[in-house]
């Protein structure tokens, strides 16, 4: 598969998430990776974020964030990083009653709480140091 030709990728939300929406994100992390990420946008020009996922492999951390008004909220960071160089990974990304959850594979890897309501969200967008294969929302 070739390099990251195929990122940034955003996908239209026009009706925004609801509970029980599922996007799975599907891809590999190349050989030479440091950070890629997931938003998901309340407006095409990024000016608000509900969620900022962000895996970083230069770090070893995953941070979730949002942004409001052009500015980042407080950053909350999973336990470890699921995400190795060089192996393909799923990432299921879940809005719950209370927030977003993310599976990595088989696990559940953080539960981050809304602050901005998901009604609000219009993009998802993937970009950084992957492969993307697909995004799926369902």
């Amino acid at each position: 598969m070739a390099g990251s030709s195929n990122v940034p990728h955003k996908t239209s939300l026009p009706e925004g998430l609801r509970v029980g929406t599922v996007m799975r994100i599907r891809g590999a992390v190349p050989d030479n990776a440091g950070r890629f990420f997931v938003n998901l946008l309340c407006d095409p020009e990024g000016a608000e974020a509900a969620l900022h996922f962000n895996p970083r492999m230069d770090e070893s951390v995953v941070v979730f964030n949002t942004k409001e008004q052009g500015a980042w909220g407080k950053e909350e960071r999973g336990r470890g990083l699921p995400f190795q160089r060089g192996q393909p990974f799923e990432v299921l990304l879940i809005a719950t009653e209370e927030g977003f959850k993310t599976v990595v594979g088989d696990a559940e890897f953080h539960h981050f709480r809304y602050r901005i309501p998901p009604a609000r969200v219009r993009v998802v967008e993937v970009g950084g140091d992957l492969q993307l294969q697909s995004v799926k929302i369902f």
